[in-house]
């Protein structure tokens, strides 16, 4: 059945009393609200047309309607006004980002906190896993004092950050000797293959034991169990929710966050999907009938910053959510793009400053 016009707006003021005051809507409440040329029995005749299709429903017979999860999934696909944020808030996002990290992965995870602050919602990140991700290249680029920068080419990033030690008195050409030899092992492989890497392979090494372990012991830090990919920030928020004043809302909430790898399950989406919308057991069994799910997908230079989102209640705040999503997405893109897309003509591979 195609929904008329005054259907629509009905259910989206339905829709946006209900996430702004919890309160089931009524006719009146519309009526002396926001349509005050129609009246209260032409609404309450749209309202019980609404609920029989499935869109609304009324906890009394005397009392408003709620939205169904049905009436959310019409409302973010139809209906819904995307909001704005305010100077501040984007003040915020901008302050949160102008640090001088260096650290990819810590400078990711702070996205975490951002969310959760400027949504009141509990925020969940989960960073790139590491061990699905296949060696492209590895070199070794001399430094001077022993030491060598390791640049690694994954299939979804470029790790430039691990200095090596190497033995006294080894020259450029024997490192790049080495660099070769390392990289032919390594390229094409998973990095969770580095861990089954034997004492008799480096044996093979010869001179190049000492560097060929080095280079090892740094690929294996990038590898971690996928629940050290999940960052969980603000769980307390969900309390100022009037949902979660029922106990066993509270309970469902907490047996969600309580599993890292069940969280990972719910806010991990299609990474051809943006802005991505989970509404209750509707969309995902393992998810509380009472829960929603926003998360959002970030890329910069077609690389995969991680998935971001919020768990809350289902009466969630859908456009300001996504808002805050889709500009911090922006933000954090831009700044990975200046910080670490770009080089700085004036220093070399290693940092230095080019007339040192």
């Amino acid at each position: 059945m195609k929904m008329s016009d005054r259907k629509k707006k009905i259910l989206q003021i339905v829709v946006d009393e209900y996430i702004n005051t919890a309160v089931p809507v009524s006719s009146k409440v519309i009526t002396e609200k926001h349509l005050t040329d129609i009246s209260s029995a032409t609404v309450r005749n749209e309202l019980a047309s609404l609920e029989e299709l499935g869109y609304l429903t009324q906890f009394h017979t005397s009392g408003g309607r709620v939205p169904s999860p049905q009436a959310y999934r019409f409302y973010i696909e139809e209906l819904m006004e995307k909001g704005n944020l305010s100077e501040s808030d984007l003040d915020y996002i901008e302050k949160s980002f102008s640090g001088k990290s260096n650290d990819v992965e810590h400078l990711i995870k702070n996205v975490s906190k951002v969310i959760s602050d400027l949504t009141d919602y509990t925020s969940v990140a989960i960073t790139p896993h590491a061990d699905a991700e296949t060696v492209k290249s590895l070199a070794l680029l001399p430094c001077g004092d022993q030491k060598a920068l390791l640049v690694i080419m994954t299939s979804e990033r470029i790790l430039r950050d691990s200095f090596i030690d190497i033995p006294e008195h080894m020259s450029d050409e024997e490192l790049e000797s080495a660099s070769k030899m390392i990289g032919k092992l390594f390229e094409g492989k998973a990095l969770s293959d580095i861990r089954e890497v034997e004492e008799e392979v480096l044996a093979d090494f010869g001179q190049y034991r000492q560097v060929m372990h080095e280079v090892i012991d740094a690929l294996k830090s990038y590898t971690r169990p996928r629940d050290e990919d999940v960052v969980l920030t603000g769980a307390d928020k969900i309390f100022n929710h009037p949902e979660y004043e029922d106990i066993d809302n509270v309970k469902n909430f907490l047996t969600v966050i309580s599993s890292k790898d069940r969280l990972a399950d719910l806010i991990e989406g299609d990474d051809e999907i943006q802005i991505n919308v989970k509404i209750g057991s509707c969309d995902d069994k393992d998810m509380p009938d009472d829960c929603s799910v926003v998360s959002a997908t970030y890329l910069a230079g077609g690389k995969n910053l991680g998935t971001y989102g919020v768990i809350g209640p289902i009466r969630m705040d859908y456009p300001k959510v996504i808002t805050v999503l889709e500009n911090v997405g922006k933000a954090l893109e831009e700044l990975i793009d200046n910080k670490y897309g770009k080089k700085d003509g004036n220093k070399d591979e290693c940092g230095r400053k080019k007339d040192e």
